[in-house]
Protein backbone atom coordinates (compact mmCIF):
# COMPACT_ATOMS: atom_id res chain seq x y z
CA UNK A 1 0.00 0.00 0.00
CA UNK A 2 1.44 3.43 -0.70
CA UNK A 3 -1.45 5.68 -0.26
CA UNK A 4 -0.26 8.56 1.45
CA UNK A 5 -2.93 8.08 3.94
CA UNK A 6 -2.80 10.04 7.64
CA UNK A 7 -4.05 8.86 10.77
CA UNK A 8 -4.06 11.61 13.59
CA UNK A 9 -2.72 10.24 16.88
CA UNK A 10 -3.94 11.98 20.17
CA UNK A 11 -1.74 11.79 22.71
CA UNK A 12 -2.28 13.06 26.61
CA UNK A 13 0.86 15.59 27.27
CA UNK A 14 1.85 13.19 30.02
CA UNK A 15 1.51 9.43 31.66
CA UNK A 16 0.46 8.34 27.84
CA UNK A 17 0.97 4.36 27.56
CA UNK A 18 4.19 4.09 25.60
CA UNK A 19 3.30 0.72 24.19
CA UNK A 20 0.07 1.77 23.53
CA UNK A 21 1.63 4.46 21.09
CA UNK A 22 4.70 2.36 19.64
CA UNK A 23 2.67 -0.63 18.82
CA UNK A 24 -0.07 1.20 17.28
CA UNK A 25 2.26 3.70 15.69
CA UNK A 26 4.68 0.92 14.09
CA UNK A 27 1.93 -1.06 12.35
CA UNK A 28 0.27 2.45 10.99
CA UNK A 29 3.72 2.85 9.33
CA UNK A 30 4.04 -0.49 7.96
CA UNK A 31 0.78 -0.40 6.70
CA UNK A 32 1.77 2.48 4.45
CA UNK A 33 -0.23 4.94 6.82
CA UNK A 34 1.37 9.00 7.60
CA UNK A 35 1.32 9.23 11.61
CA UNK A 36 0.34 12.88 13.06
CA UNK A 37 0.33 13.45 16.65
CA UNK A 38 -2.25 16.12 18.34
CA UNK A 39 -3.05 17.58 22.16
CA UNK A 40 -3.90 20.29 23.84
CA UNK A 41 -0.60 21.92 22.50
CA UNK A 42 2.40 21.33 20.80
CA UNK A 43 5.55 20.45 21.91
CA UNK A 44 6.74 17.58 23.56
CA UNK A 45 4.45 14.49 25.27
CA UNK A 46 5.94 12.38 27.89
CA UNK A 47 5.07 8.25 28.32
CA UNK A 48 4.43 6.95 31.88
CA UNK A 49 7.76 4.68 30.69
CA UNK A 50 9.47 8.27 29.94
CA UNK A 51 8.84 7.90 25.85
CA UNK A 52 9.18 11.32 24.62
CA UNK A 53 6.85 12.41 21.61
CA UNK A 54 7.05 15.34 19.68
CA UNK A 55 3.29 16.83 19.49
CA UNK A 56 2.50 18.04 15.61
CA UNK A 57 -0.46 20.09 16.41
CA UNK A 58 -2.73 21.16 18.94
CA UNK A 59 -6.26 20.86 18.85
CA UNK A 60 -7.15 23.97 17.32
CA UNK A 61 -4.81 23.07 14.10
CA UNK A 62 -6.12 19.97 13.09
CA UNK A 63 -7.74 19.80 9.96
CA UNK A 64 -10.01 16.85 9.57
CA UNK A 65 -9.50 16.53 6.06
CA UNK A 66 -6.13 15.89 6.22
CA UNK A 67 -6.62 12.78 8.28
CA UNK A 68 -8.42 9.10 7.72
CA UNK A 69 -9.03 8.38 11.63
CA UNK A 70 -8.42 9.56 15.11
CA UNK A 71 -6.72 7.12 17.44
CA UNK A 72 -6.88 8.03 21.07
CA UNK A 73 -4.23 6.39 22.90
CA UNK A 74 -4.41 5.56 26.66
CA UNK A 75 -2.68 5.87 29.77
CA UNK A 76 -3.42 7.54 33.57
CA UNK A 77 -3.16 11.22 31.52
CA UNK A 78 -6.03 10.70 29.34
CA UNK A 79 -8.15 12.50 32.09
CA UNK A 80 -6.93 15.30 30.69
CA UNK A 81 -9.38 15.23 27.92
CA UNK A 82 -12.64 13.68 29.72
CA UNK A 83 -14.25 17.22 30.45
CA UNK A 84 -12.13 19.32 27.42
CA UNK A 85 -14.12 20.52 24.75
CA UNK A 86 -11.77 20.68 22.19
CA UNK A 87 -10.93 16.66 22.95
CA UNK A 88 -14.67 16.35 22.97
CA UNK A 89 -15.10 18.04 19.96
CA UNK A 90 -12.47 16.48 18.02
CA UNK A 91 -13.69 12.97 18.07
CA UNK A 92 -17.21 14.17 17.48
CA UNK A 93 -16.29 16.03 14.17
CA UNK A 94 -14.78 12.72 13.33
CA UNK A 95 -17.43 10.49 13.56
CA UNK A 96 -19.61 13.22 12.29
CA UNK A 97 -17.79 13.05 8.96
CA UNK A 98 -18.01 9.22 9.32
CA UNK A 99 -14.18 8.65 10.02
CA UNK A 100 -12.67 6.01 11.72
CA UNK A 101 -13.06 7.22 15.78
CA UNK A 102 -10.62 4.45 18.09
CA UNK A 103 -9.90 4.76 21.59
CA UNK A 104 -7.58 2.35 23.71
CA UNK A 105 -7.68 1.64 27.43
CA UNK A 106 -8.81 4.41 29.46
CA UNK A 107 -9.17 6.18 26.28
CA UNK A 108 -12.65 5.21 25.69
CA UNK A 109 -14.19 7.36 28.32
CA UNK A 110 -13.16 10.41 26.16
CA UNK A 111 -15.75 8.90 23.05
CA UNK A 112 -18.46 7.68 25.85
CA UNK A 113 -18.66 11.82 27.53
CA UNK A 114 -18.78 12.85 23.60
CA UNK A 115 -21.78 11.22 23.22
CA UNK A 116 -20.24 8.68 20.63
CA UNK A 117 -20.58 5.26 22.71
CA UNK A 118 -24.30 5.86 23.33
CA UNK A 119 -25.69 2.38 22.17
CA UNK A 120 -22.71 1.19 21.07
CA UNK A 121 -20.89 -1.84 22.13
CA UNK A 122 -17.75 -0.99 23.30
CA UNK A 123 -14.81 -1.54 25.86
CA UNK A 124 -12.41 -0.05 27.99
CA UNK A 125 -9.86 -0.33 31.09
CA UNK A 126 -11.73 -3.11 33.43
CA UNK A 127 -11.93 -0.14 36.18
CA UNK A 128 -13.59 2.09 34.00
CA UNK A 129 -16.61 -0.29 32.94
CA UNK A 130 -19.21 1.78 34.98
CA UNK A 131 -18.31 5.02 33.39
CA UNK A 132 -18.65 3.74 29.61
CA UNK A 133 -22.04 1.88 30.68
CA UNK A 134 -23.08 5.37 32.53
CA UNK A 135 -23.15 7.55 28.96
CA UNK A 136 -24.90 4.45 27.16
CA UNK A 137 -22.34 2.35 25.88
CA UNK A 138 -23.02 -1.47 26.04
CA UNK A 139 -19.93 -2.78 27.49
CA UNK A 140 -19.00 -5.94 26.25
CA UNK A 141 -15.25 -6.43 28.39
CA UNK A 142 -13.47 -7.83 24.93
CA UNK A 143 -9.81 -6.79 24.10
CA UNK A 144 -10.90 -5.57 21.11
CA UNK A 145 -15.01 -4.04 19.78
CA UNK A 146 -15.93 -2.96 16.66
CA UNK A 147 -19.18 -0.78 16.12
CA UNK A 148 -19.85 1.05 13.34
CA UNK A 149 -16.93 3.66 12.69
CA UNK A 150 -16.09 3.13 16.21
CA UNK A 151 -12.88 0.37 17.50
CA UNK A 152 -12.34 0.39 20.87
CA UNK A 153 -9.37 -1.71 23.14
CA UNK A 154 -9.17 -1.95 26.63
CA UNK A 155 -5.71 -1.83 27.81
CA UNK A 156 -1.98 -2.27 26.10
CA UNK A 157 -2.05 -6.07 25.90
CA UNK A 158 -4.74 -5.45 23.21
CA UNK A 159 -2.54 -2.73 21.43
CA UNK A 160 -1.72 -5.04 18.07
CA UNK A 161 -4.75 -6.58 18.00
CA UNK A 162 -6.29 -2.67 18.08
CA UNK A 163 -3.70 -1.34 15.58
CA UNK A 164 -4.55 -4.14 12.93
CA UNK A 165 -7.95 -3.71 13.46
CA UNK A 166 -7.91 -0.37 12.72
CA UNK A 167 -5.69 -0.76 9.47
CA UNK A 168 -8.01 -3.70 8.40
CA UNK A 169 -11.00 -1.44 8.71
CA UNK A 170 -9.39 1.34 6.46
CA UNK A 171 -8.40 -0.42 3.56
Amino acid sequence: MHNHQTILIVLPLENFRDEEYEVSKNVFQKSGFQIKTASLSQGEAIGKMGTRIRIDYAFSEIHLNDYVAVVFVGGSGTVQFLNNPEALNLARDFSSAGKLVAAICWAPQILANAGLLQGKKATVTPEEEEALKAKGAIYTGNPVEIDDSIITANGPKAALEFAEKIVKFLS
